[in-house]
C-alpha cells in the first residue's frame, strides 16, 4: 500500500508527532499521512491519482470515478501509542479492511474503533468475537473510590469539583453545590460566580470548564445557572435564586444517583465513568456490550481476545499468533490460552453458534472481599446460537482445588489426578446437598475441562495437566450487598426484601456456608442475587454458587446463629424502619428453618439414604458430613434460632 507522508507514529525533532490523522483508501490502495485535514488528504490523494494518469498519459478520474474513490476510504486518527479508526456505521466492512491493513503496519493492541456510542458499531465488533477491542480497562473498588476522592479540586475558591484531567472539564454535584449554600454571603456570592463562569466557558480542547453531574441532568438547569445576576442581585435575593435551582437540579436528579458516595455503586460507576473518559472515547459502557448487566459488573470485566466465527469455521485472533511471533509479554498478558479451551470446548459442543466473546472477572466483586480468595478464575462468556435474537450469558468458573494446586504440595501426579477428580465429586455432591435443603442455586450446572502446562516447583514443571472448570447460566439481578441504598427508605419494599433473605440465611446456615480458608462467613457476600418482579419488589434471592458449603458441618448453629444478625446491622442506618425490617429478616428466617424441618422429617429416608452409595468416612467425607448436618437440622429448634438472632439483631 503507497503511504503519501509520513509513517504512522513518525514524530519529528520536538518528539511531537508529525500527523495526527490519516485517511485510507481501497480503490487505489494507498495511506495518506500529511498534514492537514481529512477532506484535505483526500484531495491528495485524488491529485496523487490524477498526477500518475497524466504521467501515463490517461485522462484525470471523472467526478464521478473521484466519487467511488472518496466512497471507498476510512477516516484515522493517531494519538502517542494508538491508531483510531472512525468506521462508518452503514460501511463495517471498510473499517475492517483497514483493520487487516493497518495491522501489517502496527501491532493490533495498537488498533481501536471510534463511534463505538453507535449500536452498529458495537454489534458489527461483538460479532466478531472482539468486545476487547472496545472494553474499558479494569479497576478495582478500591482503586475506583480512590480515584474519585483524589480527584476533588477547586478552581480558586473551595474544592467542590470533580475533575477529569484527560478532558479538564471540572464536574460539580448537587450535593457539592449543597455543601456552599451556609458560606458566608460574600464567599457564597463569589464560590457561585466562578461556577456559573466555568460553565459558561469551553477550555482548550473544546471542552466545558465546569460542568453539571450527571450528563443526564436537564439543560434547563444549567440555564438557571448561566442566567444568574451575581454581580447585580443582593444576598437575600441571589440565596433564593440559587435555592430554586438547588431544588430543580435535585428534583431531576435519578433516584439512584442522589446518595453521593462511593459505597453507592450507581453513583461510584458513573462518576467514575464521567472522570475517566478521554477525548477519542473508544471504549463502552458494560451495559452496551451485556444488556442487562448488573453495575458491580462495571469495570471489572477484562475482555480478552478470542475468535471470530466465520461460515462456522473458529478462525482465532490474529493477536495469538502475533503474540507467539514477537514474543512480546504485553501481548502474552492478554492472550490467554484457556480462552481458546473454553472456545473450543463450546464449538464442539453448540453445533451452530455466530459468535462468542470471554472476559476475565479481573477483581473480586464483593464489597468486602473474603481474605484468601484466589481472582482471575472467574470468566464470563457471551455466545449466540444461530437462529437465536438474543446473546446468552454464562459464568466459568475454574475449579478451586486442580490438579496444578496439588502438585504444588508436592504430590506425586497419579496422586494429584485421583485426588482431583474425587474433589470434582465431592463440589457437584455438595450442589445436590445444597438443593435438597433447599438453596435456591441455578437450575443448570456444566462441567468441562481442558488440559494446560503445569508452572511450578513440582518435578511435573511442564506436564500436560488436565483443568476442571464449572459453567452456569447469568443470574440477572443485583448482588444483596450492593442494594441501591435509596431502596431502603419504602419500608414495604425492604421487609420483603430482609424477608427473603431471612430465608436464604436459614439454608445458608444449615449447609455451613464459610471460606475454607479464614472461616469467614460468606452470607451477603455477593452470592445472593435479588431479583425483583414487574411490581419492582422482591421476588426471589438467588444464590449464584454453593463455595463454602459443609465446611462448617458439626458445630451448634446456636453458638453461631447470631453472626447472621450482620446483614441486618449493616443496613441500619439506611432503613427507614430498622426494628420492623429486622423482623422481617427474623420471621423469615424462622419460617424457612421451619419448612426445610418439616420437610426432612416427613420425608426423612429419602434424605438418609441420598448418597448411601458414598464413601462414609469421619475424617470429613461427603457422605459424613451430609449425615452431620442431617443430624443437626433433626435437633435445631426454629423458635429458639430465631429468637437469639433477633436479640442479635436489635428487634
Amino acid at each position: 500500500m503507497k503511504i503519501l507522508g509520513d509513517d504512522i507514529f513518525a514524530k519529528g525533532s520536538d518528539g511531537q508527532p508529525l500527523s495526527r490523522i490519516g485517511t485510507m483508501f481501497f480503490r487505489t490502495p494507498g495511506l495518506v499521512t500529511r498534514r492537514g485535514v481529512h477532506a484535505m488528504q483526500r484531495v491528495m490523494w485524488l491529485d496523487e491519482i490524477n498526477a500518475g494518469r497524466a504521467a501515463q498519459g490517461r485522462p484525470a478520474l471523472t467526478p464521478a470515478e473521484e466519487d467511488a474513490e472518496v466512497a471507498e476510504s476510512v477516516d484515522l486518527v493517531f494519538t502517542e501509542d494508538l491508531v483510531l479508526i472512525r468506521p462508518n456505521p452503514d460501511r463495517m466492512d471498510l473499517a475492517f479492511r483497514a483493520d487487516e491493513e493497518l495491522q501489517k503496519m502496527v501491532s493490533k493492541l495498537a488498533i481501536r474503533f471510534l463511534n463505538t456510542s453507535s449500536a452498529k458499531v458495537r454489534g458489527a465488533l461483538r460479532e466478531r468475537g472482539e468486545n476487547w477491542r472496545m472494553a474499558r480497562q479494569p479497576i478495582s473498588q478500591e482503586d475506583m473510590a480512590a480515584l474519585i476522592n483524589a480527584s476533588k479540586v477547586p478552581v480558586g475558591e473551595r474544592p467542590i469539583y470533580y475533575y477529569n484531567r484527560m478532558t479538564g472539564t471540572r464536574f460539580i454535584t448537587a450535593g457539592m453545590y449543597r455543601e456552599i449554600e451556609n458560606m458566608p454571603a460574600e464567599d457564597f456570592r463569589r464560590q457561585i460566580a466562578e461556577v456559573v463562569a466555568g460553565l459558561g466557558r469551553r477550555n482548550r480542547m473544546g471542552r466545558p470548564e465546569v460542568d453539571l453531574f450527571p450528563s443526564v441532568t436537564p439543560p434547563d438547569v444549567k440555564r438557571m445557572f448561566l442566567s444568574l445576576d451575581v454581580a447585580g442581585a443582593g444576598d437575600a435575593e441571589l440565596k433564593e435564586a440559587c435555592g430554586r435551582i438547588a431544588v430543580a437540579w435535585r428534583m431531576a436528579l435519578p433516584a439512584e444517583l442522589r446518595d453521593e458516595s462511593v459505597d453507592n455503586f450507581e453513583w461510584r460507576n458513573t462518576m467514575c465513568h464521567a472522570l475517566t473518559r478521554s477525548p477519542n472515547e473508544t471504549a463502552a459502557e458494560e451495559q452496551d456490550l451485556i444488556a442487562g448487566i448488573a453495575p458491580e459488573f462495571y469495570r471489572q470485566i477484562e475482555w480478552l481476545p478470542g475468535a471470530r466465527i466465520d461460515r462456522g469455521e473458529v478462525v482465532f485472533d490474529t493477536l495469538y499468533e502475533e503474540a507467539a511471533r514477537t514474543g512480546d509479554p504485553e501481548l502474552a498478558a492478554v492472550c490467554d490460552n484457556r480462552v481458546k479451551s473454553f472456545l473450543f470446548n463450546t464449538t464442539r459442543l453448540f453445533g451452530e453458534i455466530d459468535y462468542i466473546n470471554i472476559g476475565r472477572i479481573a477483581n473480586s466483586l464483593a464489597r468486602h472481599p473474603v481474605a484468601g480468595n484466589r481472582r482471575g478464575n472467574v470468566y464470563i462468556m457471551q455466545y449466540r446460537e444461530t437462529g437465536s435474537a438474543e446473546p446468552k450469558v454464562q459464568m466459568i468458573r475454574l475449579q478451586k482445588w486442580g490438579v496444578s494446586e496439588r502438585l504444588d504440595e508436592g504430590k506425586d501426579l497419579l496422586q494429584a489426578i485421583v485426588e482431583t477428580e474425587e474433589y470434582s465429586d465431592y463440589i457437584l455432591d455438595r450442589r445436590l446437598m445444597c438443593r435438597q435443603l433447599g438453596m435456591n442455586l441455578p437450575r443448570r450446572l456444566g462441567y468441562g475441562h481442558f488440559t494446560e502446562k503445569y508452572s511450578g516447583d513440582n518435578r511435573y514443571n511442564g506436564s500436560a495437566v488436565r483443568t476442571g472448570y464449572f459453567v452456569r447460566a447469568y443470574i440477572p439481578g443485583v448482588a444483596s450487598d450492593k442494594v441501591p441504598l435509596q431502596k431502603y427508605r419504602n419500608p414495604a419494599w425492604a421487609q420483603r426484601f430482609a424477608f427473603l433473605m431471612g430465608g436464604a440465611a436459614a439454608v445458608d446456615m444449615l449447609v455451613g456456608r464459610r471460606s475454607s480458608v479464614t472461616g469467614e462467613l460468606l452470607f451477603d457476600r455477593d452470592y445472593e442475587v435479588l431479583q425483583t418482579g414487574e411490581d419492582g419488589f422482591p421476588a426471589e434471592v438467588k444464590i449464584t454458587d454453593h463455595a463454602g458449603s459443609f465446611v462448617n458441618y458439626k458445630l451448634d448453629p446456636a453458638g453461631y446463629v447470631a453472626q447472621y444478625a450482620a446483614f441486618a446491622k449493616r443496613r441500619e442506618r439506611f432503613v427507614a424502619e430498622y426494628r420492623l425490617f429486622a423482623q422481617a429478616y427474623v420471621e423469615g428466617f424462622r419460617r424457612r428453618l421451619e419448612e426445610i424441618k418439616a420437610a426432612y422429617l416427613s420425608r426423612k429416608a429419602a434424605f438418609d439414604g441420598l448418597f448411601a452409595d458414598r464413601p462414609y468416612d469421619t475424617n470429613g467425607s461427603g457422605a459424613y458430613r451430609w449425615a452431620c448436618v442431617l443430624d443437626r437440622l433433626a435437633k435445631c429448634d426454629p423458635a429458639r434460632l430465631a429468637g437469639i438472632l433477633g436479640e442479635a439483631a436489635g428487634c
